[in-house]
């Protein structure tokens, strides 16, 4: 992080640094564990505050997600032959990447021997009441006013509600810019709260580490280790598999690309935002044989739309918690959390760590996954969001170039990539 004053760049001190606060309070929360494991365990509160924070912001954030998500679709050149060639394959290659984060998480177990809140998990596996019939259930989404959704909390009647405003504000094009505008604008102040919230971020991971490891002992460290390294080979099956197939099936050299493109790939590991990478990845893709409108068309609605590396993580840190709680998801609801985050993952690539709000959102909307160990996970987020930044950029850069194939919206000059100029 740096700023320019006077035409001299300055570095700002290392202790400013979110990631820099979360790595010590995540080893002094451990030391305090390990050395006084009673007075560990009773610093719970200082995690659960943290939480209780990003949920009171939860709702709202869904809500603005899922309506820019649809209003979103209108900033590109039109939704022709091109626009629905994109959205068809953004679903496609993001339902994969939630079904395989799903799966390594399934084989795997990565919160298996975590025992977080087991007692409590224990008690929702039998429940004391008889669940809802599903007339009840369905019932139940639908809120008794627009604003008590909102209010409430419940987070399928806000979903619901997001879809409906955001498909008419889509439907009613220009004449909702001002109603866009605003939203977006709400977007963003919503997210410089939940920035403001994540200062007191590492005070929750001190918390929660002192209470896991003074609870647990040093064994709950494992189950985090094996999460980060299945989003990281998650994330390099995706790269080396999936986009490989892509590129194979519209004839380009996929590590060719890698390697055009790489310049765009370390900004993006190193700086956690898609965004950073947004101006290279332009200018790269032009250069590669795609035309200028595709680009401008194809990647800022796979900004939105196509979050891969996101998608792998959500379905997987969700599935983590569950399993750390010894709370068994059935395949109905397991199908459930696909269907919330294939609506809630949209529109948060820019964001750092967005991916992490937008699990503690949509979670709320299961309430037998209790959100007691998102503090630490997000002790370990800002190492999985390298790898799931970087991997929402290459899947950005693989689409535009598949779409422009398919549009006859690239010129036969990719083979040639190694041989472009760089920035």
């Amino acid at each position: 992080m740096s700023t320019l004053i006077t035409g001299h760049t300055v570095k700002k001190p290392l202790y400013t640094s979110l990631t820099f606060q979360l790595v010590i309070g995540l080893a002094a929360g451990g030391i305090t564990g390990v050395l006084w494991p009673d007075l560990g365990a009773s610093l719970n509160p200082l995690a659960s505050g943290f939480v209780k924070l990003i949920k009171m912001v939860a709702g709202l954030i869904v809500f603005l997600t899922v309506v820019t998500g649809f209003t979103g679709m209108k900033k590109g050149a039109g939704l022709g032959r091109m626009g629905a060639t994109a959205l068809i394959y953004f679903e496609i290659v993001s339902t994969v990447a939630l079904i395989l984060g799903m799966t390594l998480a399934n084989i795997f177990q990565p919160g298996k021997g975590l025992a977080l809140h087991a007692e409590k998990a224990g008690a929702l596996s039998v429940p004391a009441t008889q669940p809802p019939s599903t007339v009840d259930f369905l019932l139940g989404i639908i809120p008794k006013t627009a604003v008590d959704a909102l209010a409430s909390g419940v987070m399928l009647q806000v979903l619901l509600v997001a879809v409906l405003f955001g498909y008419a504000l889509f439907a009613l094009g220009d004449k909702a810019k001002p109603v866009n505008d605003f939203l977006g604008i709400m977007s963003e102040a919503t997210f410089k709260v939940v920035g403001v919230i994540l200062k007191l971020a590492p005070i929750g991971v001190f918390g929660a580490a002192a209470f896991m490891l003074g609870k647990y002992g040093i064994g709950s460290l494992l189950p985090l280790m094996k999460l980060v390294g299945l989003v990281y080979l998650g994330c390099l099956f995706i790269i080396l598999v999936n986009y490989n197939i892509v590129a194979l099936l519209t004839r380009f050299n996929l590590f060719r690309f890698l390697r055009h493109i790489k310049e765009e790939i370390i900004i993006a590991f190193t700086t956690t935002s898609s965004e950073a990478a947004l101006p290279g990845l332009i200018k790269k893709l032009e250069q590669a044989g795609c035309r200028k409108n595709a680009v401008g068309f194809v990647v800022p609605l796979g900004y939105s739309f196509n979050l891969d590396g996101a998608s792998i993580y959500l379905t997987m840190a969700a599935l983590f918690l569950a399993q750390a709680a010894g709370v068994d998801l059935t395949f109905a609801q397991q199908a459930g959390l696909l269907v919330v985050f294939l609506l809630t993952s949209k529109g948060v690539a820019g964001v750092t760590g967005g991916a992490f709000v937008t699990l503690s959102a949509s979670l709320l909307m299961f309430p037998q996954i209790p959100l007691e160990g998102l503090a630490i996970i997000l002790g370990v987020d800002r190492i999985m969001d390298a790898m799931r930044t970087t991997t929402n950029v290459i899947g950005n850069g693989v689409a535009s170039m598949a779409i422009s194939y398919w549009t006859n919206n690239r010129d036969n000059v990719a083979e040639d990539m190694d041989k472009q100029p760089t920035l």
